[in-house]
């Protein structure tokens, strides 16, 4: 199926997408007639109320929009568990297992499942979910699919957690939803990419004078670039992620940082011909070109610079642990031994087959395998045991 013939949204959904469309209208004018991408974006998703992550449509698995590794497979999860343990258990009593974005809560449901079979089962595990939709999902699952004493160690948290901590932060698809600047170059100089509107009063972008974090941001990446970008270049750049990565780790004294998304190192993000930046959006497990059509109704969502996601762990104090593929990831991390756990327990053939296709989206380069990438920070643990296969830190 191609967009175009992607069916219409229901009477309902159209009109909770035109009341969105209203709001940011209304913001645009109020305003001064433009807004910074970054901020149409945080609107589109985030809204009280209207916003794509803050209203009620589903958003997860096969009836939803898109379907994530937490989602597809409980086996994602329990490799994650695995490679996060060792840390758990250096962080000491009370260590805490915190989860940005909590998705359905599939992931927090296997994670602590495994992580109790094997003994290592955090004092608090802490779900920060800016969406209350989502949050109230994610009791729902929890509450039903574990026992109470298991279900108790949850909690939902509203901020990052600020007083000293220490244990594990795990992230999955959470930076690619980050609202993100967007820069243009016009005649050598840094413009700013915004939205503004028509005579229609459709959305259309339009450009100004870029702020000079935005202008310095994309200085050091033209620097470190190897060939010049060309004029008229648009791409994306989270100039703010430094200080969002060292505000979301909050407290945290002693532990590691787990990040999967999908994206680049900096020389492939920013290639030359990547010449409108990675930016797009999803309705239905359709790829989206226009960010603006439906607003409220189609996630939004850019690759992530994993040079940038480097240099951010470092400035907040981390080392380095490790960056590889997805399939590199869960196969260093009991992937295969998972698998024949799962296919021993299955109640027949078409259990086993779904299994391995799971696996298969999880690993294969055309899925999950190696648009997805992994990378972790450590700080007085070693995570850098999780990272055994597969290294691209030579590509940072």
């Amino acid at each position: 199926m191609s967009t175009s013939t992607l069916p219409l949204p229901s009477a309902d959904a159209q009109a909770h997408s035109e009341r969105l469309r209203r709001h940011i209208q209304a913001q645009i004018v109020a305003a001064g007639g433009h807004l910074p991408f970054w901020k149409f974006m945080e609107l589109a998703l985030y809204a009280p109320g209207l916003g794509y992550y803050s209203a009620g449509a589903h958003k997860f698995g096969p009836a939803g929009d898109f379907v994530t590794a937490p989602e597809l497979s409980p086996l994602f999860a329990a490799c994650v568990a695995d490679a996060l343990a060792p840390a758990l258990r250096q962080a000491g009593k009370g260590a805490v297992f915190m989860e940005l974005g909590g998705g359905s809560g599939a992931f927090a449901e296997a994670c602590l499942t495994r992580l109790q079979d094997i003994g290592v089962l955090p004092a608090r595990y802490a779900i920060l979910e800016p969406s209350a939709d989502l949050q109230q999902r994610q009791r729902e699952r929890l509450q039903a699919q574990l026992a109470p004493a298991l279900f108790a160690r949850v909690e939902w948290l509203q901020g990052p957690i600020e007083q000293p901590w220490n244990g594990v932060l795990f992230a999955n698809e959470v930076l690619d939803a980050l609202p993100t600047p967007r820069f243009v170059l016009r005649g050598g100089a840094v413009h700013e990419e915004c939205v503004g509107l028509d005579g229609d009063g459709r959305f259309v972008r339009c450009e100004q004078p870029a702020d000079p974090l935005l202008v310095q941001a994309v200085e050091r990446i033209r620097a470190r670039l190897p060939q010049p970008l060309p004029d008229g270049y648009r791409s994306e750049v989270l100039a703010q992620l430094p200080y969002w990565l060292q505000a979301v780790v909050g407290g945290l004294r002693n532990g590691a940082l787990l990040f999967v998304d999908y994206g680049y190192a900096r020389q492939e993000y920013y290639l030359p011909e990547r010449s409108d930046g990675t930016l797009r959006a999803f309705r239905q497990h359709h790829l989206i070109e226009d960010v603006f059509a439906w607003p409220g109704l189609q996630d939004i969502t850019a690759s992530v610079d994993f040079t940038a996601l480097a240099e951010a762990g470092l400035a907040a104090g981390f080392e380095f642990s490790g960056y590889c593929a997805q399939a590199s990831f869960l196969l260093a991390n009991g992937l295969q031994a998972h698998l024949q756990a799962a296919e021993a327990q299955a109640a027949d053939d078409v259990a086993r087959h779904n299994l391995r296709q799971q696996v298969k989206r999880l690993t294969l380069p055309s899925e999950m395998g190696e648009r997805f990438q992994v990378m972790g920070f450590q700080r007085g643990v070693d995570l850098e045991p999780a990272f055994a296969l597969g290294d691209l830190s030579h590509r940072l």
